[in-house]
C-alpha cells in the first residue's frame, strides 16, 4: 500500500483538539533533562558524560546529574512512546480504519523513524535513539498492539522483576561499601570518539561505526515502552483524574528508586564516595537498573501538574507547545551541540573555566530557545518541521 493509498483508506494525524495535556507537557519539560544529559556527553566526549575529578561546584554538579538526569530522560520518552502507538492505532480504528490498514500506518512510521535516526546519527548526533523508537515501534506493532488485557499484565510484572534486580544491586553495593577496603577509582566512562574528532567528516565516519552498536545497546527499553502500552489501554493520561492514585504512587516509589538507586553513583562522581574498580561497576549497573524507573515516576508527576491545570498559562501552553514539536526540538539540540560545542566548531564547552557549568548553561539556553520557538509555531498554528515532514512520509500529502 502506498502513501497516498493510505491517506483515503486511514485517518492523518492528531489533531490539536484531541490531545491530552500530560503527555506534551512531559515532553516539552523533560527535553531539558535531554538537554543537560546529552550536553554532558558531548563536553566530555563521553558516557556517561562527566569530569571524572570534579572540583569546587562541579561536585554538586556531578551529584545532581547523576541522581537526576543521567540515564532519567530517556525512559520518560520510551514510555511516552509506547503510549503514543496505542493512541494512534486508536484513533484510526475509530475512523474504521481495518487492522491492516492501521498495521501498514504504523510500521510506515516506524520505519521512517529508522531513516531519520540514521540521518540524525550520521550528521549529527551518535546518541540517537530514532533509530532504536522505530525499531522497537516494529516488534511493538507486530507483537504487542493487538494482544488482550491477559497478555498485557507482564508488562508490570517485569517492572516488578526489574525493582527486585535493583534491590539485589542495591544490597551487594552497600555490603561492598561497608567492608571496604575503599579505593580511588572512578565511575567508568565510555570515550565517545566522534565526540572527540578533530575534524567533521571524521567525526561522520565514526558516528557511522558507533550507532549501530549505540541503537543495539537501547533496545532493551521495549519493556519501557510496553509499559506505556499498558498505560494507554487504561487511557491514564487522558483521564488522570480518574487515576490520581495510582499517579501518586508511581511518582513516589518511580522516582524514589530512581533517586536512591542513583545515589551511589552520584557519591562517587561528586569525589564524596571512595571505592574500588569492581564496586565502581557494579555502582553504574545500578545506576542504569534504577534509572528505568524515573521514566513512569517523572511521566507521572506531569500528569498529576496537568490535572491541576484548569487553563494553561504561558508556561504551561509553552512547554506544552514544546511537547507537541519534541521530535524538532530533539533535533534542534543536536544541530546546537555540533556547532557550540564540537572541536572543530565553536569549542565552547573547554573555553572556560568549568566545562561542566558552561555546558550546562549552554544546554539550559538551548532549550529555552526551542522553548520560544514552539511557542512562536504554536501561536502560527504551524506544526514542527520535523513533524511535518514524519506525517507527510507516513500519511501523504493531505496530512
Amino acid at each position: 500500500m502506498n502513501v497516498d493509498t493510505a491517506a483515503r483508506t486511514s485517518r492523518g494525524p492528531v489533531r490539536r483538539a484531541e490531545r491530552a495535556l500530560a503527555p506534551d507537557l512531559a515532553r516539552g519539560a523533560m527535553l531539558l533533562i535531554i538537554a543537560l544529559a546529552n550536553v554532558a556527553g558531548v563536553v566530555f566526549a563521553g558516557e556517561p558524560g562527566l569530569d571524572t575529578a570534579p572540583e569546587g561546584a562541579d561536585r554538586g554538579l556531578n551529584f545532581l546529574l547523576l541522581t537526576l538526569v543521567h540515564a532519567r530522560g530517556y525512559p520518560v520518552f520510551a514510555v511516552m512512546f509506547g503510549y503514543g502507538i496505542v493512541q494512534l492505532a486508536r484513533r484510526q480504528d475509530e475512523f474504521g480504519a481495518t487492522p491492516k490498514q492501521v498495521r501498514t500506518v504504523l510500521m510506515r512510521r516506524n520505519l521512517w523513524l529508522v531513516v531519520f535516526g540514521f540521518v540524525h546519527a550520521a550528521l549529527l548526533y551518535y546518541g540517537d535513539f530514532l533509530g532504536a523508537y522505530g525499531l522497537v515501534g516494529i516488534v511493538t506493532t507486530l507483537l504487542l498492539l493487538r494482544r488482550g488485557d491477559k497478555f498485557h499484565r507482564i508488562a508490570p510484572a517485569l517492572w516488578a522483576l526489574s525493582a527486585v534486580e535493583a534491590l539485589v544491586l542495591s544490597a551487594i553495593v552497600v555490603r561492598r561499601i561497608l567492608a571496604g577496603p575503599g579505593g580511588a577509582a572512578p565511575l567508568p566512562v565510555s570515550h565517545i570518539d566522534s565526540l572527540g574528532a578533530p575534524g567533521y567528516v571524521a567525526s561522520l565516519l565514526d558516528r557511522l561505526g558507533e550507532w549501530p552498536m549505540h541503537t543495539l545497546t537501547v533496545l532493551p527499553f521495549i519493556m519501557i515502552t510496553w509499559l506505556g502500552v499498558w498505560a494507554a489501554r487504561r487511557r491514564i493520561l487522558e483521564e488522570p483524574a480518574t487515576h490520581r492514585t495510582l499517579l501518586r504512587w508511581t511518582a513516589v516509589v518511580g522516582l524514589g528508586v530512581a533517586i536512591a538507586g542513583g545515589l551511589p553513583a552520584a557519591l562517587v562522581g561528586a569525589g564524596w564516595l571512595h571505592v574500588d574498580e569492581p564496586t565502581a561497576g557494579l555502582i553504574l549497573q545500578l545506576h542504569g537498573v534504577s534509572g528505568m524507573f524515573a521514566g513512569p515516576g517523572y511521566v507521572a508527576v506531569f500528569a498529576l501538574i496537568a490535572i491541576r491545570v484548569a487553563r494553561p498559562g504561558p508556561i504551561v501552553g509553552a512547554l506544552s507547545a514544546l511537547g507537541r514539536r519534541s521530535l524538532s526540538g530533539y533535533l534542534f539540540q543536536s544541530v546546537a551541540w555540533l556547532i557550540l560545542l564540537a572541536p572543530f566548531t565553536l569549542g565552547l564547552g573547554h573555553r572556560f573555566h568549568s566545562p561542566t557549568v558552561t555546558g550546562l548553561i549552554i544546554a539550559v539556553a538551548v532549550w529555552l530557545a526551542t522553548v520560544l520557538l514552539a511557542r512562536l509555531l504554536d501561536k502560527r498554528k504551524q506544526a514542527g518541521p520535523a513533524e511535518t515532514v514524519l506525517r507527510r512520509l507516513t500519511y501523504g500529502p493531505r496530512a
